[in-house]
């Protein structure tokens, strides 16, 4: 597995990390098998993963306690990036809370579900809008100073927030939604890293499993997958989406790959300062994702999926929260 270096102050990272939230909520079948998750978790450090992303608010709470028995005796081995930010510790509820309270209340709770004495990438996970970075930052920059994080990054903030953070502290990496299913970071967002030195992290790289090819229904998502509700997957808008899939199924054929391997493949293509963590609690499906790290793309097949129409719908049912 090739390695990227993350932000100026460089966060050494597998190229493909793994994203950890399917295993413990939001998807179809999540927290219904911490064997096979941990045993994907295992099988991801045999093949070079060394990148693993997760949330205090996934479960919540409960995929950081699977990380910390999946890493036992294996701390050494990884990088841990979670997030704090969307939970409000009093009531359990989410709701943004960027406070400096909230930063140091909740980077606590997260290391000792981990059952760890740092994070390597601490993130905030939505921009809170009535605290200004610049406090959050410079909690963050207190922790980094004390050794409770190693390094801080952004999810989903707008280009002029992640400035304003870079003031205070140098950001190491934003991670945002980024796949040809959402090209949207290409036009503000990832000129804003890469001019500031900021690493990339691009989130659901396979468009919540839509660009593997296996979704044609919303008949195959259990009732609480909350893809049941997300614009993409409804109704006009799924039918219309899936000729995006037929589009990247035709360039998999000719590069004998699979589709999701076809749509890693043209993100790692978008530059060395991008690390994808493509989510799977399955080994076959990590070590299909994995292969994808030595599929190079001809310059005609990337021409025809940088051709590929925009999807129907938002990537969200609210988006008030995104590109704050």
């Amino acid at each position: 597995m090739k390695k990227v270096t993350l932000g100026t102050n460089g966060l050494e990272v597998s190229r493909l990390g793994l994203g950890c939230m399917g295993m413990s909520a939001f998807y179809t079948g999540a927290g219904t098998d911490e064997v096979g998750s941990i045993a994907t978790i295992h099988r991801a450090l045999e093949l070079g993963v060394t990148f693993f992303d997760t949330a205090e608010m996934y479960g919540p709470y409960e995929n950081e306690k699977l990380l910390a028995k999946a890493f036992k005796g294996r701390r050494d081995e990884v990088v841990i990036a979670t997030k704090f930010g969307t939970i409000n510790h009093e009531t359990n509820q989410r709701q943004l809370d960027g406070s400096p309270e909230n930063v140091r209340f909740s980077v606590e709770g997260s290391l000792e579900r981990l059952q760890t004495d740092h994070i390597d990438l601490y993130y905030q996970h939505r921009m809170d809008p009535g605290v200004p970075i610049e406090d959050t930052v410079g909690a963050l920059k207190e922790l980094i100073e004390e050794g409770k994080i190693l390094h801080y990054g952004l999810s989903e903030a707008a280009p002029a927030t992640i400035r304003r953070a870079h003031a205070v502290h140098p950001v190491t990496a934003v991670q945002t939604e980024y796949s040809l299913w959402t090209r949207d970071p290409e036009a503000e967002v990832l000129p804003t890293t890469r001019e500031l030195g900021v690493g990339f992290v691009p989130y659901s790289p396979l468009g919540r499993g839509f660009l593997t090819g296996s979704i044609r229904s919303l008949d195959q998502l259990d009732e609480t997958d909350f893809r049941r509700n997300n614009p993409r997957f409804e109704g006009e808008n799924l039918q219309a989406n899936i000729r995006i899939v037929e589009q990247v199924d035709a360039v998999a054929a000719e590069a004998n790959a699979t589709p999701g391997q076809v749509a890693l493949a043209w993100l790692l293509a978008q530059g060395d300062d991008i690390a994808p963590i493509p989510g799977t609690r399955r080994v076959t499906y990590l070590e299909e994702n994995v292969a994808a790290d030595a599929l190079v793309l001809t310059a005609e097949q990337l021409a025809v999926l940088n051709a590929v129409a925009a999807p129907a719908g938002d990537r969200y049912a609210d988006m008030s929260g995104i590109n704050r």
